[in-house]
């Protein structure tokens, strides 16, 4: 499930780059997306092929995971492209539906982590994982310091 929704996110933020007039923004978006997506389903199939579940489950759920990206891009692409211009200019459109992509794939990775941090089950606690989890987490905060448009 936590694929299948960041996934999904990808296609959010795949769908608002694509309604920007900078091809840039497009490009980034699109190359890191494209960088990650086969490892991800490597993972995805590798993990239910682990846990021993039949091939014909096994495709069905790399279909969905396969295909939540690119029907979450076309809503989120004609929904900022419509609605979005009507309401909101597309700029902010465009920025709200990639920083919402960028905050659920944060807390997917925060829910998916911290329990594996602070669980007494599978060894000491990790100051040091947690240290860099916090870290991370503000390093957009201080790379934008000084930063105007």
């Amino acid at each position: 499930v936590g694929l299948v929704v960041h996934a999904a996110v990808d296609g959010v933020a795949l769908g608002a780059a694509a309604t920007t007039t900078q091809t840039d923004v497009e490009m980034i978006v699109f190359i890191a997306i494209m960088l990650h997506k086969a490892p991800a389903a490597f993972g995805l199939v590798t993990f239910l092929m682990h846990e021993g579940i039949d091939r014909k489950r096994i495709r069905r759920h790399l279909l969905i995971f396969s295909l939540a990206a690119p029907l979450l891009a076309l809503i989120t692409y004609f929904g900022i492209g419509q609605e979005g211009k009507e309401t909101l200019s597309s700029v902010n459109a465009t920025g709200i539906a990639m920083l919402f992509s960028a905050g659920t794939f944060l807390y997917v990775a925060t829910v998916h982590v911290l329990p594996e941090l602070t669980s007494r089950a599978g060894g000491s606690f990790k100051p040091k994982q947690l240290m860099v989890l916090v870290l991370g987490t503000m390093l957009p905060l201080v790379l934008t310091q000084g930063h105007h448009h």
